[in-house]
């Protein structure tokens, strides 16, 4: 659990800090059969399309991140732990218009709840 909440702390540091005073950041959980996804969506400047397939790696810094504090660890570090918790992080960006980062871990029980559409909002 520990790991976990490491992981997703990466997500909210960078949606802080990508994120310009004003904007949004919202946090939602969802339920499904199999798997929990935790989302992370913000408002920020977005990653650049030629960026998204190496936002993941060790030291990776885009030319957006080269302004900002960090040394391009965390979203390597996330996607690390999230993988050997047996899940994985899916990212959707826009340039201009924000992130959302997915997670999904496998569910102990892997039972459906009744309330399964959304669990939880947070802004």
């Amino acid at each position: 659990m520990k790991w976990t909440c490491e992981a997703l702390y990466n997500l909210l540091e960078n949606a802080v800090k990508y994120t310009e005073p004003g904007g949004r950041i919202t946090v939602r959980i969802r339920m499904y059969e199999m798997f929990g996804c935790v989302e992370v969506e913000d408002t920020g400047e977005g990653i650049p399309e030629e960026d998204i397939s190496r936002i993941f790696g060790r030291f990776f810094r885009g030319k957006n991140g080269r302004e900002k504090e960090g040394l391009g660890i965390g979203l390597f570090l996330a996607r690390e732990i999230v993988s050997l918790e047996g899940g994985y992080i899916k990212v959707k960006s826009e340039p201009g218009k924000g992130s959302v980062f997915s997670v999904f871990l496998p569910r102990e029980n892997g039972k459906k709840t009744e309330d399964s559409k959304e669990k939880n909002e947070v802004e």
